[in-house]
């Protein structure tokens, strides 16, 4: 008979223009998880990225309604749209790259999502992280937590979407190795797996190599290359792996 195919399965909080590491991740699975019921977090990752500019990192921040609500979910956070934040990013992005090789194959896309008059942040992350995975050649099954209408708090949350949906793997990001509870996983069967992420060095304009910045960062100086770039650095440390 058979053995039965392992399905690794991620489960992260969107980001705007997220990162290398979180697309490393979604290569690294099958299927990828938005975990967007529960709590939005201020000044985070949820609503804002960094670009390189001519002077270095540069902030591009989505303007959120906080005010009052500070229990708020992710996937409940509105975005204040009384100022034109996306043209200011659009702005920032040409300023930054309008001279890097592939700026041109990717602006597009980019000026395609941002003009949309969004009203919920987490629509505009998952806009993002469809078209940005497709970019890179990424064919995952991408979900919504609060799609799948799963109990629990913490560790019990996470494995209930791992069982769920048939994981034989969970692969978690290395800061949850502080927390995370994996006896409970391996009484289920269910591998854990931390991503001890190596950020690559790639093509930049900057005199230094400056890292962990947006994804469109490599995109834009890489091109179709990025992929590779990202699927290398899975394989080396996957072969590291016991």
């Amino acid at each position: 008979m058979p053995s039965k195919r392992s399905k690794t399965v991620v489960i992260l909080q969107p980001g705007y223009l997220p990162w290398l590491g979180f697309f490393h991740q979604m290569y690294r699975s099958d299927v990828f998880v938005l975990y967007d019921d529960v709590q939005y977090t201020r000044r985070d990752w949820r609503s804002r990225n960094r670009v390189l500019g001519n002077q270095g990192p540069l902030w591009l921040t989505v303007p959120v309604y906080q005010k009052g609500r500070y229990h708020q979910l992710i996937l409940e956070a509105r975005i204040n749209n009384e100022t034109d934040w996306a043209a200011k990013h659009l702005a920032t992005l040409k300023q930054c790259y309008s001279k890097a090789p592939y700026f041109d194959d990717y602006y597009g896309l980019l000026q395609t999502v941002l003009t949309h008059r969004w009203r919920l942040l987490m629509d505009l992350n998952q806009s993002l992280i469809h078209d940005l995975a497709a970019a890179l050649g990424l064919e995952r099954k991408i979900i919504r937590s609060s799609q799948l209408n799963i109990a629990g708090e913490k560790t019990d949350r996470l494995l209930n979407i791992c069982k769920h949906l048939g994981a034989t793997r969970y692969l978690s990001g290395e800061a949850a190795t502080d927390y995370l509870q994996t006896e409970r996983f391996e009484k289920e069967n269910i591998e854990v797996t931390f991503d001890h992420y190596e950020h690559p060095v790639y093509r930049q304009r900057a005199k230094e190599f400056v890292p962990y910045l947006s994804i469109v960062d490599l995109l834009f100086h890489e091109g179709p290359g990025s992929l590779e770039i990202l699927a290398n650095n899975a394989a080396h440390v996957a072969a590291l792996e016991p």
